[in-house]
């Protein structure tokens, strides 16, 4: 019977956890204050953990942030080897989720086809007449 809640991904959310309160109270750089780790994907055999961030700062360049990132990786792992009980303690690789920005510009879209559709049906001047578009679900 396969197992549901694997030990890579008990250790991934632990990770997420840890990395998200490190970043957020040990950290001095003001960058990692306006970044989310969204999720930890970690290796089978716990050798390799893929972190990724989004930025709740369009501002912030996601190259110059990631950088940063790597740069603090070796202070990262070595906070978790003191908060985790593990016998080996994952590389860190830190990936941009895009995922985010990508559902926000989807919703926009969405959202701007509305109101093109609210505008023409307007312009139209069939507001709730009885007409073609409105009698489609009689049939």
């Amino acid at each position: 019977m396969p197992k549901d809640f694997s030990r890579a991904r008990r250790v991934g959310e632990q990770i997420q956890r840890e990395i998200a309160d490190m970043l957020h109270s040990e950290s001095k750089d003001p960058r990692f204050k306006l970044l989310t780790i969204s999720a930890v994907e970690v290796a089978n055999d716990l050798a390799y953990a893929k972190v990724f961030f989004t930025l709740l700062d369009d501002s912030l360049d996601v190259d110059n942030v990631q950088q940063a990132l790597v740069k603090a990786s070796g202070f990262m792992r070595k906070q978790l080897a003191k908060r985790m009980s593990l016998r080996i303690v994952p590389n860190l690789r830190f990936v941009y989720d895009k995922s985010i920005a990508y559902g926000a510009s989807l919703s926009n879209l969405i959202d701007g086809a509305i109101e093109t559709d609210k505008a023409k049906h307007d312009q139209d001047g069939n507001n709730g007449e009885d007409t073609e578009y409105n009698r489609r679900g009689e049939d």
